[in-house]
């Protein structure tokens, strides 16, 4: 591999890396806070995407600015979801009825995109879709610098709210000790169905990142869903730095290994990561002390 072709792979990795982060965002966030395998994560990504190309279609506006209305739609969807669905199930197999009722959600949200927008696929063409910007010699996608920008701003203000904010420091106990939580006067069910509609508005944003950037379908959530579990394992449950950190390494791996694998193989490295972790370090490498109570 040549110095410069390193450097592209290298780029062009960490900005994948980020993207990667934000989608991951909202898993760990849900499996934090109520231990919650939210399998239909990805198809909410999804219908978010599809959401914005059919902003940009109906009113020829850019796509991003459909985040006005996604964000707080996904925000009560998330909310409602977690206080009528998953608060109903029995919390001593929590986990895992969560894994069969998301999977329900997720079939059911790929059937309502195919019967509403066909099995066709979609892509939002813009003024600057294929334009790119030369930076010391390495050409950078200004979709793929949009998304990491979105992606960088949205992080840092979900761990602003959660380092920052009374909201956050009672998910926070929540999610570390929900029965001593109980006892200091915390709406413990309130603020899970708030931590699950942040989780649910990452989606929103990240859905639109992705519009930016790839071609959609409705049964696209079943390419996503593998890596950013393999993410959020890896970097630690419940832990969004160890998602974050966890996303950048494996979008740099993925990256570089394009070029001597190619595309298909070069995803395997989520798989092989997702394989290590569970077999020496179970709890994730960068957090997850969380992953005990699992």
């Amino acid at each position: 591999m040549t110095g410069d072709l390193f450097a592209q792979s290298l780029v062009l990795g960490i900005l994948l890396g980020g993207l990667y982060a934000l989608l991951a965002a909202g898993l760990t966030l849900y499996f934090g806070v109520m231990r919650v395998v939210m399998i239909a994560h990805s198809a909410f990504l999804i219908l978010a995407a599809y959401l914005a190309w059919y902003f940009h279609e109906t009113s020829g506006l850019d796509p991003l600015l459909s985040l006005v209305i996604t964000v707080p739609l996904f925000f009560v969807v998330g909310y409602g979801m977690q206080r009528f669905l998953v608060s109903r199930l029995r919390p001593i197999s929590l986990t895992t009825m969560s894994v069969l009722l998301t999977f329900a959600v997720a079939l059911t949200i790929e059937g309502l995109l195919g019967f509403v927008w066909s099995g066709t696929q979609r892509r939002v063409q813009l003024d600057y879709s294929s334009a790119s910007i030369e930076l010391g010699g390495v050409s950078i996608a200004v979709v793929k610098l949009i998304a990491f920008a979105l992606a960088a701003i949205s992080l840092g203000a979900l761990y602003l709210i959660l380092r920052k904010t009374s909201f956050g420091r009672a998910l926070r106990a929540t999610t570390q000790h929900p029965e001593a939580a109980r006892l200091v006067g915390i709406d413990t069910d309130r603020v899970a169905g708030l931590g699950f509609g942040l989780g649910l508005a990452t989606a929103a944003i990240g859905g639109t990142a992705l519009a930016l950037d790839y071609t959609i379908y409705p049964s696209l959530h079943w390419h996503w869903i593998g890596p950013l579990m393999a993410i959020i394992v890896v970097g630690g449950l419940g832990s969004i730095p160890g998602a974050a950190i966890a996303a950048l390494l494996l979008g740099v791996a993925a990256s570089l290994l394009q070029v001597p694998l190619g595309t298909t193989w070069a995803q395997t490295v989520f798989y092989l990561a997702l394989f290590v972790t569970l077999m020496i370090r179970p709890q994730g490498f960068f957090g997850g002390r969380l992953a005990q109570r699992f």
